[in-house]
Formats: C-alpha cells, structure tokens, sequence
C-alpha cells in the first residue's frame, strides 16, 4: 500500500486495502493507508469515505507517541493530548531551528502532510509529529553534543 501511494497507483491500492481489511477487519492498516492514497491523490471525498467506513465499523486508528529519556525520567508525547509542561519552549526551540533551516536553503517537503490545507499550515505540521516534540524536548534539556534516543510506539 505504500508502494501505491508513493506511484500514485490508486486503483491497485484500493484492491489491496479491501483485500487486507478482508482478512483482518478490525486493524486500522489498510483503512489509514488508503486514505493516504487517497489523499496524495487529492481525492478528498474518497478521504471522507474511508474514514467514515472506519468509524461505521469501529476501527480506531493508534495515536501516535514518542518519548525520551532524560535524567532519568521518561517525558511522552501525544498529538492532540495532555500538552508537556514545557511545549511552549519545545515548540520555540522547533521554530527557531525551521528557521534556521530555511534561511540555510532547506525547502520542507509537504508532499507527506495529508491534509486538505494551505502550504504554511502544512509545514507547521511537519513540527508538531509527536517525535519532534521529544527531539526539541532533548534539545533544551541536554547539554550540546548529547545523544538523543526517541521511541515511538508506531512504524515509521
């Protein structure tokens, strides 16, 4: 299926998606995968209908986490949960760095965020994924030169 979204091959990613929800109805897999297809292929409605077809069947997708170590203690981080005690300064430090980046020459590649918005909303998404937060969390509470391990409960 991520072969599929990456060629733009919609039609087989469908079939795939149907076959695999066939053999295992309630993992969420096929269903996110093919609303990714769908979405790369800027057919919003067919997004709209997977999802709906999810929630129908009581297929929830798994929130994303990630998490690091840091002297000791464990800080996670969700999308869309209890925001960390320091997220105001993660995300300055996440921002600073976009910047830095940019003026170095970086372009972000948006062609991963799925959602049906403006270019500069889709370039702040790319800096809200739960790993970057535990990275900016790394980064302003570790000395310079530290080895930072993130875990993330999800395939990437």
């Amino acid at each position: 299926l991520g072969a599929c979204r990456i060629h733009g091959d919609v039609e087989r990613g469908a079939r795939a998606a149907l076959r695999i929800s066939e053999l295992d109805p309630m993992n969420c897999a096929p269903f996110v995968l093919l609303a990714n297809i769908y979405a790369a292929a800027g057919r919003w409605s067919d997004v709209a209908k997977v999802r709906k077809a999810m929630e129908n069947r009581g297929v929830k997708k798994q929130r994303g986490c990630s998490w690091i170590e840091v002297n000791g203690d464990v800080h996670d981080f969700f999308i869309g949960g209890k925001p960390h005690p320091r997220e105001k300064e993660i995300v300055a430090e996440l921002f600073r760095l976009s910047r830095l980046m940019k003026e170095a020459g970086y372009v972000a590649d948006t062609k991963a965020v799925l959602h049906f918005v403006g270019q500069k909303e889709k370039e702040g998404m790319l800096c809200s994924h739960s790993e970057k937060l535990a990275i900016g969390f790394g980064l302003i509470t570790t000395p310079g030169g530290t080895s930072l391990r993130i875990t993330k409960n999800l395939r990437v």
